[in-house]
């Protein structure tokens, strides 16, 4: 029986799961910081008093934009997926990874409001295995092979407000890039 391949996994706080998807993608710790996506907020949106790809009280809450541009940052793109088309096992085998946005419920410790947030989490796969790597997660969790990936992540963009990116290199692909994603 195989063992549980060492997994980077960064557990959620505040509202910055943007953070935690993305150095749970690239499996480094601090590859990104909540400094470096701030800059990148204020370097899409300068001179702005109230800047619109953060929360407005500084805690995260990053939106589709900064992940973007730090995506970018690691010589990778973004792709949103049209969520229209069905997946395809060579659709995600391409990608170095998958990220996700999905509506979350609203709280502040037990205290729940009428309104939802979205929420940002990584899928990656290791020894042929596909993990969720969402930050309020205990640990990752694994998804299972690419068949069960695809049902998985066909039951989610069935969801309202749910969003799906491909993550790929812009670089060739080589072993030196690939061991450095």
């Amino acid at each position: 029986m195989k063992s549980k391949p060492d997994i980077y996994h960064e557990k959620q706080s505040k509202q910055l799961c943007a953070l935690h998807t993305l150095n749970n993608l690239f499996q480094k710790p601090d590859t990104f910081t909540k400094t470096l996506l701030d800059d990148l907020c204020i370097q899409l949106t300068p001179n702005s008093w109230i800047n619109p790809h953060r929360s407005f009280f500084g805690l995260g809450n990053y939106d589709v934009n900064v992940v973007m541009a730090a995506i970018q940052l690691m010589d990778c793109e973004m792709v949103w997926w049209d969520k229209r088309r069905r997946i395809t096992p060579q659709d995600v085998n391409s990608a170095i990874g998958l990220i996700l946005n999905l509506p979350s419920p609203s709280r502040v410790g037990s205290l729940l409001f009428p309104f939802r947030t979205k929420h940002w989490l990584a899928i990656r796969q290791f020894d042929s295995v596909y993990y969720n790597l969402d930050s309020k997660l205990p640990e990752p969790e694994s998804i299972g092979d690419i068949q069960q990936l695809i049902e998985h992540l066909t039951r989610h963009l069935n969801e309202e407000d749910c969003e799906l990116f491909l993550v790929n290199s812009t670089k060739p692909c080589t072993l030196a890039v690939a061991e450095l994603m």
